[in-house]
């Protein structure tokens, strides 16, 4: 039974996240008041690999994630007393970190006689739109339903309708890379770092996004994306421009990349959000961390947008909590039987 019908609205949710290569643990309060937030990064151990290498990031969650969940309790100023739950990423993610985030949960939820909360890591990054630290002077208003979200980041880019918190209407999504993935890709292509958000982003600042027409797949009629081909485009054009002997443009090839990307993002979503009269627009995920993607949707004004802030957008355990909360308080709660999904889709 919901929880929501009762005035029991105070609950205080102990976050865990470790689906990839972030180790995060967080408290929340009331289903959006952050009280702290802490991440421990793999960048700098996966940069050498161009990519995050999956047993040396289940490694490194064991060895930091002790001390990342000490860090959130201490920050917020609370021991396990004060917390009346404990959520954690259940999937999607690797295998192996997920487990690990897993275990830790379980011995927190045994040890402290707390409910556990599986959340799924998409949930989690639509529900960052909810939060906003204990500082704030008051609270932002919160995203209103029917709302559509896009979701895109390394492994994802999703379009979901939602008529209500929980309730997950998969409209479509990429047939091949992901939009982060492609990004990821790209910036090997040109001899940038990873991640490969970011580099491109960077490169593209000083570069001209109408130098190369990369194309854009739009997928007419359905609601689904596709990335291969905007990346094969880069590949022929830098063997090409690589036959000339010539240097290569980077600036310029990274800003017609990622102007092809931003904007099948942009239109798909935006049609999709007549179509089905939503109210809001929500974008979420790694790749929303993108100034471009950010700009062109904070520029529109049909319809009101939410857009995680930048520490956010990455993955955390505040997005974790603000989804468990919204599960604790429908009565989703889990036993200490349950295994990680690697593959867990959203629905």
């Amino acid at each position: 039974m919901s929880l929501l019908k009762k005035n029991f609205l105070p609950f205080r949710i102990l976050a865990i996240e470790s689906s990839c290569d972030e180790t995060a643990a967080a408290v929340l309060e009331e289903g959006r008041i952050l009280l702290s937030s802490v991440v421990a990064s793999q960048i700098d151990l996966h940069q050498q690999y161009g990519g995050v290498f999956p047993e040396v990031a289940s490694r490194q969650h064991i060895r930091v994630i002790y001390d990342v969940v000490d860090q959130a309790l201490q920050q917020a100023h609370m021991s396990l007393a004060n917390i009346d739950a404990i959520a954690v990423t259940r999937g999607p993610g690797l295998a192996g970190s997920l487990v690990v985030g897993m275990n830790m949960a379980k011995g927190v939820a045994l040890g402290s006689a707390l409910p556990l909360i599986g959340v799924n890591h998409l949930e989690s990054h639509i529900y960052s739109a909810w939060l906003y630290p204990e500082e704030a002077p008051k609270p932002p208003p919160a995203p209103e339903f029917p709302l559509l979200a896009l979701l895109v980041s390394g492994g994802h880019s999703e379009l979901v309708l939602m008529s209500d918190h929980l309730t997950y209407q998969r409209l479509g999504g990429t047939l091949d890379d992901a939009a982060g993935e492609a990004f990821d890709k790209v910036a090997r292509l040109l001899g940038l770092s990873y991640p490969g958000g970011p580099a491109i982003q960077n490169a593209a600042q000083t570069g001209n996004s109408k130098a190369y027409n990369f194309p854009q797949s739009k997928m007419e009629g359905t609601w689904n994306f596709s990335f291969s081909g905007v990346k094969t485009a880069v590949l022929r054009q830098v063997r090409d421009l690589e036959k000339s002997g010539r240097p290569l443009p980077i600036f310029d090839l990274a800003a017609s990349f990622q102007a092809s990307i931003v904007d099948v993002l942009f239109d798909k979503t935006m049609a999709a959000a007549r179509e089905f009269k939503v109210k809001n627009l929500l974008v979420a995920g790694g790749v929303s961390a993108n100034q471009s993607l950010r700009d062109v949707f904070t520029s529109q004004k049909e319809f009101p947008v939410f857009i995680p802030p930048l520490k956010y957008c990455t993955d955390n355990a505040a997005m974790v909590a603000a989804a468990g909360y919204y599960r604790f308080v429908h009565g989703k709660t889990d036993s200490l039987d349950i295994d990680v999904l690697p593959n867990w889709p959203l629905s």
